[in-house]
């Protein structure tokens, strides 16, 4: 019988749909990828803001992972929103104890309304436990901005953060540009410890920008979980997210200033295609 590709987020939840895991199951299923979660944090959360954080247990985060992975297994992993320390280090232990090298690290340190949601401590032991485990890291300009502990104004700073954190232990460092100033382009650079790649993509105007960073990096893990080399699953997760942004020009939830994206645009836009062919 046919097995289809799985993917597992490890994250908070966004009860405003946008973020976290919600966006990130959204993602992996408009990939044609089974999605499977497990919940790090519990976020009273809208397009205004984050009004409020719960942390799970994390024993509770470590049984989730025994659950899904001692049954189902995933294809590749994708953290988002840890919390705190005592959570980064039981994922670290469990994605050691079940062998996981498809692991994708978003690095989410502060939502885009500028709530925090990683806790200023967690940051070391993100550094020390799960850097070296990841096959793949995505800081956005901030993010990187603080791992590296200055600020980017260019792609040459951009470049020398993602060789920065290279060195922490990642295989490869994917530094997102989009928040970069000064160009009408949205130019991420990534590096494998060898090469510099840089991917570009036109800069869309819109205010539906909530959940890019999730999205982006759970469609890194859709791709690599359906067996595509890293760079082309970066390529494609990219191409993707553009895509949406582009689609979601059209529509406005909410009242606050960054608005979600509709995360099956492309796969609407399809489908009468689709069943014309039918």
């Amino acid at each position: 019988m046919k097995r289809l590709p799985c993917a597992l987020t490890i994250a908070g939840s966004d009860s405003g749909g946008g973020a976290g895991i919600q966006a990130d199951l959204k993602t992996f299923g408009a990939l044609g990828v089974y999605g499977m979660s497990v919940l790090t944090a519990l976020t009273a959360q809208n397009t205004q803001g984050v009004q409020t954080v719960l942390e799970l247990p994390p024993d509770f985060v470590a049984a989730q992972i025994d659950s899904v992975l001692g049954d189902i297994g995933a294809d590749a992993v994708k953290t988002g929103m840890l919390a705190n320390a005592a959570i980064i280090e039981v994922v670290a232990e469990k994605m050691q104890e079940h062998r996981v090298e498809r692991l994708v690290v978003d690095p989410v340190m502060r939502a885009k309304s500028g709530d925090p949601l990683l806790r200023p401590e967690a940051q070391e032991a993100l550094i020390r436990r799960l850097f070296p485990l990841a096959l793949l890291v995505t800081p956005n300009l901030h993010e990187a901005q603080a791992l590296v502990g200055r600020e980017l104004r260019s792609l040459e700073d951009m470049r020398e953060a993602a060789r920065i954190i290279h060195g922490m232990g990642p295989r490869w460092v994917a530094v997102k540009g989009g928040h970069l100033k000064g160009d009408n382009r949205s130019v991420d650079v990534v590096f494998d410890g060898r090469d510099f790649y840089e991917l570009d993509a036109p800069r869309v105007d819109t205010v539906n920008t909530h959940g890019t960073g999730c999205t982006l990096a759970s469609a890194i893990a859709a791709g690599l979980a359906k067996d595509l080399p890293p760079l082309e699953a970066i390529r494609q997760a990219k191409e993707y997210l553009t895509a949406l942004l582009q689609a979601s020009r059209a529509f406005k939830l909410g009242g606050g200033a960054y608005g979600p994206m509709d995360h099956f645009a492309l796969w609407k836009a399809e489908a009468p295609a689709r069943a014309a062919s039918d």
